[in-house]
């Protein structure tokens, strides 16, 4: 079939069928491991040996950690070609000034339009401090209750590699600022010229950041995390990332805070036979073309639909200017999976946990509440991805790799700290004293129980 040169296309139930599911099942322990012989090539020059990308980050962060700004000059001119200097590794009021002047008015229109919408979408999650109050049935001297407040400091990641992703500055510093967050810190890569990107100072212009640092990769992480003579360490780190990024989140996470892993992109879709094959194919190329290593998924109950696509798929792709990136992510992490029925779909859609979720079928309302486990779901034909990435509202950082399973896409929860409160008079630790003493005598802690008595006494 010419399709198949585009993208698998499978029956569910067949041993080709369980080998691609596991596959996606295992996609964050796969991308570990990815050992392809360029990026080999690459880790030799660049560290003297062979690396797999786990060694790589974990070399990069220990030497960060022990040397601070000299590691990060270093890396940035031995992995990226680029000169800088303490002085330099941050963007200056002018840099910034200039970049937003240069950029088109449209595009600074666009971003001020889009800022107000996350705004105004994450201002209606923002919690309310829940007051001291009795449990109701015994004890009314103790009262307990929680508050919010917003964390001190927090660092934001924005990817500019070979797309440079301006809106991920909205999407997550956006959050941060509504959740009162008063201290970030934006770190993105530059160019072998030293310059970054305008759109991205454009967008950090037009919300006020103006501690911005010309860092990409796992030294990001490590310099945002550990702190350097130039960066103040922070409370946590946001924002999406390559592998090098997701996996030095994950190693540093316990040092500081993190959002969520969030790596190379992915989208799933379900769909039917009332899905228009054009639509279905325009989506799935919308995620291929970020990334070699993006995940494009489509499950369907419909034989003829997945055939559609498949061939739209190879006349969408011959025209896109990103073919040859999206043409090796269809190929390697892209499926179209013919299922039983739409039952079969949402179940292997909840057990994948994709990053962005799609549903395109006669009734998609009807299985929102079924899917459980989505980063975030688009409801109904158009509702297209590229709608969330830059202007609906819900930030486009969002869980990769399966862990959409427990993790939750950026939002102002993300910079908000709870702490519970907790007060009470004599009379109420009267009411709860012995069942104290009770359990703190059987776990052999004689101070909580005497901490108790000596109050009773």
């Amino acid at each position: 079939m010419k399709s198949q040169t585009v993208i698998p296309l499978i029956k569910a139930g067949t041993p080709a069928a369980a080998k691609a599911i596991h596959k996606l099942s295992a996609r964050l322990a796969a991308l570990e491991r990815i050992d392809h012989s360029a990026f080999k090539a690459r880790t030799k020059k660049a560290f003297g040996k062979e690396m797999l990308p786990d060694e790589v980050v974990s070399t990069i962060l220990s030497e960060v950690r022990r040397n601070g700004d000299k590691a990060l000059i270093s890396f940035a001119q031995r992995l990226d070609g680029v000169t800088l200097t303490p002085k330099t590794l941050r963007v200056s009021d002018a840099e910034r000034q200039r970049a937003y002047k240069r950029t088109d008015p449209g595009v600074r229109k666009a971003l001020e339009l889009s800022a107000r919408r996350i705004s105004d979408y994450q201002q209606r999650l923002m919690p309310s401090d829940i007051p001291a109050e009795a449990t109701k049935g015994s004890a009314p001297g103790v009262k307990t209750g929680m508050v919010w407040d917003p964390l001190q400091r927090a660092g934001l990641y924005v990817p500019a590699g070979t797309a440079p992703l301006f809106s991920t500055v909205l999407m997550i510093a956006v959050p941060a600022q509504v959740a009162g967050v008063k201290d970030l810190a934006v770190a993105t890569p530059c160019g072998k010229d030293g310059v970054v990107n305008d759109g991205i100072l454009c967008a950090c212009e037009i919300l006020g950041l103006k501690e911005v640092y010309k860092l990409g990769g796992a030294q990001a992480i490590g310099a945002l995390a550990y702190g350097t003579n130039t960066i103040r360490p922070v409370d946590k780190i946001a924002g999406p990332g390559n592998l090098f990024v997701m996996l030095a989140k994950r190693a540093v996470f316990g040092h500081v805070d993190i959002d969520m892993l969030a790596g190379p992109s992915e989208v799933l879709i379900i769909a039917d036979s009332s899905a228009n094959p054009a639509y279905v194919a325009a989506d799935l190329l919308a995620q291929a073309e970020h990334d070699v290593l993006a995940s494009c998924v489509l499950l369907t109950d419909s034989a003829s639909l997945a055939a559609d696509v498949a061939e739209e798929l190879q006349k969408q792709l011959e025209v896109l200017p990103r073919k040859e990136i999206a043409a090796v992510a269809l190929r390697d992490w892209g499926m179209i999976l013919i299922t039983r029925d739409q039952d079969q779909s949402v179940a292997l859609a909840n057990a994948l946990a994709p990053e962005h979720l799609e549903v395109m079928t006669r009734n998609p309302q009807s299985l929102t509440r079924k899917l459980k486990t989505a980063g975030a779901i688009f409801v109904g034909a158009h509702a297209t991805e590229p709608l969330g990435d830059y202007i609906a509202g819900p930030s486009h950082a969002l869980p990769t790799g399966g862990t959409a399973r427990a993790f939750s896409g950026v939002s102002v929860y993300t910079f908000l700290r709870r702490t519970s409160i907790i007060e009470c008079d004599a009379a109420g630790l009267a009411e709860l004293a012995e069942s104290i003493e009770i359990l703190a005598a059987a776990e052999g802690l004689a101070g909580h129980e005497r901490a108790v008595k000596v109050r009773r006494n």
